[in-house]
């Protein structure tokens, strides 16, 4: 079930009846038998000595598929139904009273006794809110938890999520408390299988949560399914689903789908999953096994199982740009740069105006810079200069007091009120730079051979164990591209955000290991703004044979 604008009740711990109005969508019968079938919930096991909990059962969508196969096992095994078998809560006494009278209902059709099947599943499905309830070990948690936006909780019960579940930082949505909880719920190789939205994996919010599941659990199935038919309405959530369980990191299986995935393909996947084969392709996705999973707290990559692929073999291999004697940053932001900023330099003295490269002067690939200086605050040794030993410097700044001191950074320290918001770094100006703009569509690597400095929509890289024409072929290769693809947020039109942060997960070899007739080749490229010739160059360096799609 997922939810959408939900209203919790202020009230804790008690849930009224009327306290929460759900928007529901009900996943795909389809897609739940697949998630129960990757868990490993399967009716050829004794499923009586396990425990499954879904957090929130809604009108039992999960339940009726995990009551099937209970069922199936039990009769197997010709034992009772377990009175802990299965845990199921909801918010809603509506959908806890609809749930156990499907569940009943299948039962009864499954030749058990009615009297002995309803107080069972009165104990199994009950009304609670699995973030505030009493947290009970579990074999397996499965299902489609809550997507609620921070904005829609009440702060007193947000406040007590927050408290039990440490992940839960910044604007994270209601469902990363939901994995925190099931994840330290799991025995010894349990099983956690998830369809929701798959913004945890990348964007800030899901840090803390990624770095649970690098720390303590494995990741075994990823498959992202943005364009499947897999609830009963159309919603935006862009889902995927995950298996994550209590053991050491092992293979992953990660797949991509498309809007021709269908049951009988999940059937499919399923079976390749459990048979060991490295790669399938069908239809409506593409799967391989991954020898291991993506460590830490950073963001996972997103992109085909062949893109995946590569990815972790080249982090494998090769070390983070910034460990081959590289450093990544980004160029000053002054605070206000209509005053900041100038195109006649006479209005200061000599010494405190700073030439500054724009964006637009590495527009063609070659830097042209337009003229563009940065009146400078700063002295050599990072300290902000007094205005009495520059007397034009003053008479500028004064000019401009009212705008300048007006500023969030000048009003925490008045004293500093001429101050930009970036030190300027004294020995940056004079060092060869590769320059790349924030945002592109593709990787835009510029060189700039010294004498400028780069203003806030530039990031940079200063390199002096490297020839920064080589590493400026390697950059500019779709190599390097497929890194930044892989991690970076793309903005309306697909434009990419080539940020540091994304810009350090490109793995690079080390200067001295490139054959002298790669380095060249790469240098030629870069000179002549060649990405074809950058890339064939790369592959070679990278030891690939192709650049997966």
């Amino acid at each position: 079930m997922t939810h959408s604008a939900p209203y919790i009740a202020e009230a804790l711990p008690s849930i009224p009846d009327t306290a929460v109005e759900y928007g529901e969508v009900y996943t795909r019968d389809w897609v739940v038998n697949m998630i129960l079938d990757l868990a490993g919930y399967t009716p050829d096991r004794d499923l009586a000595k396990f425990v499954i909990t879904d957090p929130a059962c809604g009108s039992g969508a999960f339940l009726l598929g995990i009551a099937q196969r209970l069922s199936d096992a039990c009769r197997k095994e010709e034992v009772d139904l377990p009175a802990g078998g299965i845990r199921a809560l909801d918010l809603l006494s509506r959908n806890v009273r609809a749930s156990r009278e499907a569940v009943t209902d299948l039962l009864v059709k499954e030749g058990w006794d009615r009297t002995h099947v309803e107080p069972l599943v009165e104990g199994w499905i009950r009304q609670g809110d699995y973030l505030l309830d009493e947290c009970q070990s579990a074999d397996f948690v499965v299902g489609n938890p809550p997507y609620i936006r921070i904005e829609d909780v009440p702060d007193a019960r947000m406040k007590l999520y927050r408290q039990n579940h440490p992940t839960m930082v910044g604007r994270a949505d209601i469902y990363v408390g939901f994995y925190e909880r099931a994840l330290r719920s799991l025995t010894p190789d349990g099983a956690l299988a998830f369809i929701c939205a798959d913004r945890w994996m990348r964007n800030q919010y899901g840090r803390e949560l990624r770095h649970l599941v690098a720390d303590q659990f494995s990741v075994d199935f990823v498959a992202i399914m943005h364009n499947v038919d897999a609830f009963e309405e159309s919603v935006a959530a862009y889902p995927a689903v995950t298996v994550l369980r209590k053991r050491a990191q092992a293979s992953v299986v990660a797949v991509e789908t498309s809007k021709l995935f269908d049951a009988m393909q999940a059937c499919e996947l399923v079976s390749w999953t459990y048979e060991g084969s490295h790669a399938q392709t069908a239809a409506g996705y593409e799967a391989v096994r991954l020898p291991g999973w993506f460590p830490g707290g950073e963001s996972w990559p997103a992109g085909s199982p062949g893109r995946l692929e590569m990815l972790e073999e080249l982090n494998e291999k090769f070390p983070p740009l910034e460990d081959t004697g590289a450093r990544v940053g980004i160029g000053l932001a002054s605070g206000a740069d209509a005053v900041f900023l100038t195109q006649d330099p006479h209005q200061v003295e000599q010494s405190r105006a700073l030439p500054m490269c724009m964006v637009r002067d590495a527009r063609t690939g070659t830097l042209k810079w337009d003229g563009t200086y940065l009146v400078n605050p700063w002295e050599q040794d990072g300290m902000l200069v007094d205005l009495d030993r520059y007397p034009q410097l003053k008479m500028y700044f004064e000019r401009h007091r009212e705008a300048l001191a007006g500023r969030y950074v000048a009003r925490k320290n008045p004293a500093k009120w001429y101050k930009t918001i970036d030190k300027v770094d004294s020995s940056l100006t004079a060092k060869p730079k590769l320059l790349l703009p924030d945002m592109k569509l593709t990787i835009h690597p510029v060189l700039d051979e010294g004498g400028h400095y780069p203003h806030h929509n530039l990031y940079y890289v200063v390199a002096d164990a490297w020839d920064l024409r080589v590493l400026g072929g390697l950059l500019l290769s779709r190599v390097a591209q497929a890194f930044v693809e892989a991690y970076a947020v793309r903005m309306r039109g697909g434009t990419l955000r080539f940020q540091a942060q994304y810009l350090r997960r490109i793995r690079v070899p080390r200067p001295e290991t490139i054959d002298a007739s790669d380095a060249l080749a790469l240098a030629r490229a870069f000179d002549g703004r060649d990405i074809e010739a950058a890339t064939a160059a790369a592959l070679r360096v990278y030891g690939l044979d192709h650049l997966p799609a």
